[in-house]
């Protein structure tokens, strides 16, 4: 469908920028925007050239949020559209780590829309990394203070920002939770990059440093603070590893048969890819442990790969709007690939093209997030995992 949606609209780029009374990158953003199917923000823009695209973007995306059950998904996707408002027992204070990054962004829009009361932590590297490789979000994205105002113009609701590092200020950490005292603590506070981790010494370092260290930093911080909090950390599908298996990918945990006949349930083997991965594999055993020795209660939702750009929150004002990644390190896959197509220039194929991968539009992300914030485990239960994806695809 979306190879179609290529060609179908590649015709139709001259024409659609014609009809555009904007800046040269704000033509390029709206043809990212177009191709990549957002109705919501292919609507904002009024351009009557793009009715039939609508069209065909209303009927992929509803393939996408009603996509075959390709392999267990939990409970969290399949109950994802039914979340609505919450009520007065329902509403979370909740802290998100990384809350100005890709992902952290509109989960925390999506959250404080819903009712909740949002604090975001985030020390802006992912800002500086642009600014060291050269390149920027083909988005035009605003200075943390000017899109929560904005958001506050728009909602009338109030996000706290604070600028902390959560892997080398602990302290300050420690104190801003004893201070909020929040329900949940949303952490996507981690290099997300693979290609990135991969570059050299400087970046795999950095990568191992800033993610294993913020995470046992935050379970430490919550057991320094005594009290009962619960730890929502988005993971990766690339924790069981990017061969074929041959079988279903369980959620998390596999059943197993010992020497002697010994059955058991455990965590499923590593198999990182990269660096990144790496990462995310430590942190799935920091996670069992501070559930085992401190009785932390965490919930890990090992997510596909992420694309699109805006959600229904941040298309209420041009200065909320979510950055979209496009180059080598940070553009994934399906985003680069929806521009590479606009503009008619070769898609980045790795390998044979005929890996298969997991997908989840960035509003459903932030829709599961809610979900699981809603469903805390019990303290004392196992660490839960789920696998957080829309559905499969290769080339």
């Amino acid at each position: 469908s979306l190879i179609r949606t290529f060609r179908f609209f590649h015709t139709r780029v001259n024409t659609i920028i014609e009809h555009l009374q904007h800046s040269r990158k704000m033509k390029l953003l709206y043809v990212a925007a177009a191709i990549t199917l957002w109705n919501e923000s292919v609507s904002s823009f009024s351009v009557s050239p793009l009715s039939k695209l609508n069209s065909v973007s209303n009927g992929i995306r509803q393939k996408l949020v009603c996509p075959s059950r390709t392999f267990d998904r939990g409970s969290l996707y399949m109950a994802a559209d039914g979340v609505n408002g919450v009520d007065g027992d329902e509403k979370k204070k909740v802290i998100v780590l990384g809350g100005d990054g890709f992902c952290g962004w509109p989960t925390s829009l999506h959250l404080s829309d819903k009712g909740h009361d949002v604090v975001i932590v985030d020390n802006l590297s992912r800002r500086n990394i642009d600014i060291e490789l050269g390149c920027d979000s083909l988005t035009p994205i605003q200075s943390p203070e000017t899109r929560v105002q904005a958001w506050k113009e728009v909602s009338g609701k109030d996000i706290k920002f604070v600028n902390l590092d959560v892997a080398k200020d602990y302290d300050l950490l420690v104190q801003l939770i004893k201070e909020e005292e929040p329900d949940t603590i949303i952490h996507f506070a981690e290099q997300r990059a693979a290609p990135y981790s991969q570059k050299n010494s400087k970046t795999k370092r950095y990568t191992v440093d800033n993610n294993v260290s913020g995470s046992n930093n935050l379970c430490c911080a919550i057991t320094d603070a005594d009290l009962d909090i619960h730890i929502i950390h988005l993971g990766t599908m690339g924790v069981y590893g990017y061969g074929t298996s041959g079988g279903e990918i369980p959620e998390g945990y596999i059943d197993v048969t010992l020497p002697g006949g010994r059955d058991m349930n455990i965590l499923h083997p590593a198999y990182p890819g990269s660096v990144y991965h790496t990462t995310k594999c430590l942190d799935a055993l920091l996670w069992q442990f501070y559930q085992k020795n401190d009785q932390l209660r965490i919930t890990d939702l090992h997510q596909g790969v992420v694309w699109g750009t805006n959600t229904p929150q941040t298309v209420k004002d041009e200065r909320l709007v979510n950055r979209f990644d496009y180059d080598g390190d940070y553009g994934t896959v399906l985003n680069r690939f929806l521009l590479q197509g606009a503009m008619g220039v070769p898609l980045t194929v790795y390998g044979t093209g005929g890996q298969t991968r997991a997908f989840i539009h960035i509003t459903d992300t932030a829709k599961c997030i809610e979900i699981a914030m809603l469903n805390p485990p019990q303290k004392g239960d196992r660490v839960k995992i789920f696998n957080q994806v829309a559905e499969t695809r290769r080339i």
